[in-house]
């Protein structure tokens, strides 16, 4: 366990993570955004914390962040089990939705950053629908191949001369907190990677229900609508989580 300053967090198979409530995320991001502070926020899910143990350089970026928080509910009952029985699940599409709506009231303007063109186009939409006041600096679907330096560096630009005072990140795990990690310092926001958020807000990709949702079995629900894409990693993922969360228990690693 570690605290440090307002932070407090404790790890899942070796990543830090936050325990927070939903208000304490919101204030924070809020106040690092009206410092236009360059901060990147990292929400963890079961892939996440087993991909970290076969990826240094991702496992790099998730103890860089400034705030890691417990998407999956696995990794919020693994809070609940160390101590914080009250630890929320906090997981990115709620977090962005809940975000937009304060931004939209306070003049607030946002970045989004990934998807495709069609998905940002149906997002931005219906954001603008769900909170008229809501700002959107920018809107980018960068290619899926590396960026040069040049495009890379024009795009800090146009971020950083936009406005916004957070940048929603939606590339996918590990891709999206890597480019979080390396641009800190250089974008002058706020970094939340979401990962799925843009397609649920989008309505290109429909989310569990609310009881699967409260219930642990969103990962269920994808897989259910991707098996194709998704079976091997929640075949795999899940499996090595369950392994590595006993090993943990059980020789109380801390």
């Amino acid at each position: 366990m570690n605290q440090k300053a307002e932070r407090l967090t404790t790890t899942v198979l070796h990543t830090p993570i936050d325990v927070l409530t939903w208000v304490t995320v919101i204030g924070r991001i809020q106040h690092w955004a009206a410092l236009r502070q360059s901060r990147y926020v990292c929400v963890c899910n079961v892939h996440s914390v087993v991909t970290a143990r076969q990826d240094i350089f991702f496992q790099k970026a998730l103890y860089a962040a400034d705030m890691a928080t417990a998407d999956g509910a696995p990794i919020a009952w693994m809070l609940r089990r160390r101590g914080f029985p009250q630890q929320q699940r906090i997981n990115g599409p709620d977090l962005m939705w809940l975000y937009c709506e304060q931004a939209a009231k306070c003049g607030e303007a946002i970045y989004l950053y990934g998807g495709s063109p069609e998905t940002l186009n149906a997002l931005q939409e219906r954001l603008i629908k769900a909170f008229p006041g809501l700002k959107i600096a920018g809107a980018v679907s960068p290619p899926f191949r590396p960026l040069t330096d040049e495009e890379d560096q024009a795009e800090v630009v146009r971020i950083n001369n936009s406005g916004a005072r957070t940048v929603w990140v939606s590339l996918g795990c590990p891709k999206q907190e890597k480019w979080m990690a390396s641009h800190k310092g250089r974008v002058n926001a706020v970094m939340i990677g979401v990962g799925a958020a843009f397609d649920y807000h989008a309505e290109t990709i429909t989310r569990a229900p609310l009881w699967m949702q409260k219930a642990g079995l969103e990962w269920l629900f994808r897989l259910i609508q991707e098996p194709r894409r998704l079976w091997k990693r929640y075949l795999i993922t899940n499996t090595l989580f369950i392994w590595f969360t006993l090993h943990q228990l059980f020789s109380q690693e801390r």
